[in-house]
């Protein structure tokens, strides 16, 4: 498998738990490498756009409430095989479900309050990544 980029979030809830530094460790623990990041605050225009695949979806506005609640952390992760890597990382969408040491285990309040986000597929990492960074906000890394 060769190396691959992902869309990861740290959400209002992971940033109210000071874990940007604790989850960055983890993604370059497991041999991922930031490419790109940005702290931002989503406007309800930005999360609603971003999450319209679900807009159909009962938990939509809860959703888009949640992720603009306080200011997130965006970045683009790459390396072998990071979607899948990332995924793992993450655990489960909801926390009762996922494997120990994972971030959502650790961390995570609910299955809404979850800590994470991360790109399902390369498709929907592609648009994601585009969403957040467009055309030119990757950094390679030459060192």
């Amino acid at each position: 498998m060769s190396a691959e980029q992902t869309l990861s979030i740290i959400k209002p809830d992971g940033l109210q738990k000071n874990l940007i530094g604790e989850i960055y460790g983890r993604f370059e623990k497991a041999g991922l490498e930031i490419v790109a990041a940005r702290m931002m605050h989503l406007t309800k225009e930005q999360a609603e756009g971003f999450y319209a695949v679900h807009k159909e979806r009962p938990f939509y506005n809860d959703l888009v409430s949640y992720m603009t609640s306080g200011p997130v952390v965006v970045q683009v992760l790459q390396g072998e095989d990071a979607i899948n890597n990332n995924r793992e990382i993450m655990g489960a969408t909801n926390p009762d479900d996922a494997d120990l040491g994972t971030i959502r285990k650790d961390f995570a309040a609910s299955i809404e309050e979850n800590v994470v986000h991360g790109s399902d597929g390369p498709d929907t990492a592609a648009q994601e990544i585009a969403f957040f960074f467009g055309d030119d906000g990757i950094c390679p890394r030459t060192r």
